[in-house]
């Protein structure tokens, strides 16, 4: 059978929903086929047109992944990160029986990962809260998502290489305690932010993920594809 490609990324719009830290992005038309036919590239007979786009945001708009020091000082940049991070088996965890706003705490992963049928060794780990079906692209899902405890995180960080979620952050909106951020700091993991279509991949077992970063040179982090491949 062919393999199948789930594409996880949020579609990059102008003005689109960002963090409540972060500016919106500004992605509009640049040139036109207009203005570029009238340049007098190629032939008379067959002269040659274009089109370009305006594209100004933040790294961390959208689906994207964080470097290391996005959070910690004198971390990682995200061109110097190995790309071996962002690619490799996968799982994902069904907490969509977590409200808006709620915690996932160590036992919601531990039934989870049962759930799921994928013993986590070393896993990137993708949790599905059902967040963006719910709220985008409504300014809501900015938000609504729930966020990872401290003892959560740990809990992946000794399991897993990544892991990922929908929504601008891995912490709830409601507070500036940020405790997942801290200890992916702490323990030197990073996350995937902004996912989407995550319904997909609930009880598929283990499968492929890829996400890999622009290599922008001194990035607190990057815009991704993000896509998951099933046999």
């Amino acid at each position: 059978m062919a393999r199948v490609i789930i594409d996880l990324s949020v579609p990059l719009s102008n003005n689109m929903p960002a963090h409540k830290f972060f500016p919106r992005p500004v992605i509009l038309p640049h040139f036109t086929h207009d203005d570029m036919e009238s340049w007098g590239n190629g032939t008379p007979e067959d002269p040659l047109g274009g089109c370009t786009t305006f594209i100004a945001m933040m790294d961390h708009v959208g689906t994207h992944v964080d470097s290391f020091c996005h959070v910690k000082r004198g971390g990682a940049t995200i061109d110097q990160m190995p790309l071996d991070m962002f690619t490799g088996k996968a799982v994902c965890l069904d907490m969509r029986h977590i409200p808006d706003l709620g915690d996932m705490d160590v036992k919601d992963f531990e039934e989870a990962e049962k759930k799921a049928g994928v013993k986590i060794d070393g896993h990137i780990v993708l949790i599905c809260t059902g967040l963006h079906k719910r709220h985008f692209p409504t300014d809501k899902v900015v938000w609504s998502n729930a966020g990872i405890t401290a003892e959560a995180t740990h809990w992946l960080a000794d399991r897993s290489r990544v892991h990922g979620v929908e929504g601008p952050s891995t912490d709830r909106p409601d507070h500036n305690l940020f405790p997942n951020h801290r200890v992916c700091r702490d323990r030197g993991i990073t996350h995937y932010e902004w996912l989407c279509n995550l319904e997909e991949l609930v009880g598929k077992g283990e499968f492929e993920f890829h996400g890999f970063p622009l290599r922008i040179c001194n990035g607190s982090g990057s815009p991704v594809r993000a896509v998951a491949m099933l046999d």
